[in-house]
């Protein structure tokens, strides 16, 4: 499998939503349980919220595409509140191609495209070593935590993670 990183299209939607549910249930299922996941993967991961981040104003919504499937998405945009500040809101790797370099290829395109940015912010579930080793050795450090990922009063606690782009 040789998977291309490229710009997400309307055309992907289904792809996305699909690849969310699964990454999502294979990820968070033990965390939170099957029944907040699906609640989580309906709204956050609905095709109005993937159309509205592809079509986000200064935000890249990137997929690794294989011609077959879609091997992993990623989503960055500047952010409103912070100044120079690019907040990586989703990384995700379908569960049967991870471990292939997919979350690196994205991560190295994303990270290109905020020529603006000297701080690249993203918040990880505490209970996601595997996320935080993989954002660790990416350069991102832990800055903070929060009781509210993704958004006021969510109650999903994260630990908020930031690594410096190159000026």
């Amino acid at each position: 499998m040789v998977f291309f990183v490229r710009t997400a299209s309307e055309r992907d939607v289904e792809a996305i939503r699909e690849l969310l549910a699964e990454t999502w249930h294979a990820t968070y299922d033990d965390i939170y349980g099957v029944e907040k996941v699906n609640g989580i993967v309906a709204t956050w991961h609905s095709a109005a919220a993937i159309k509205a981040s592809i079509g986000k104003r200064n935000g890249e919504f990137l997929v690794a595409d294989d011609g077959r499937m879609l091997g992993g998405i990623g989503f960055a945009a500047m952010s409103p509140s912070l100044t120079k500040t690019a907040i990586l809101h989703q990384l995700y790797v379908h569960p049967t191609c991870q471990k292939l370099g997919i979350g690196r290829d994205i991560f190295a395109e994303l990270e290109t495209c905020f020529p603006d940015a000297e701080i690249m912010r993203l918040e990880v579930e505490p209970k996601n070593q595997r996320a935080i080793n993989f954002y660790g050795r990416l350069g991102f450090v832990e800055v903070d935590r929060t009781q509210n990922c993704g958004g006021v009063a969510s109650g999903i606690e994260a630990i908020i993670m930031e690594k410096p782009l190159a000026v």
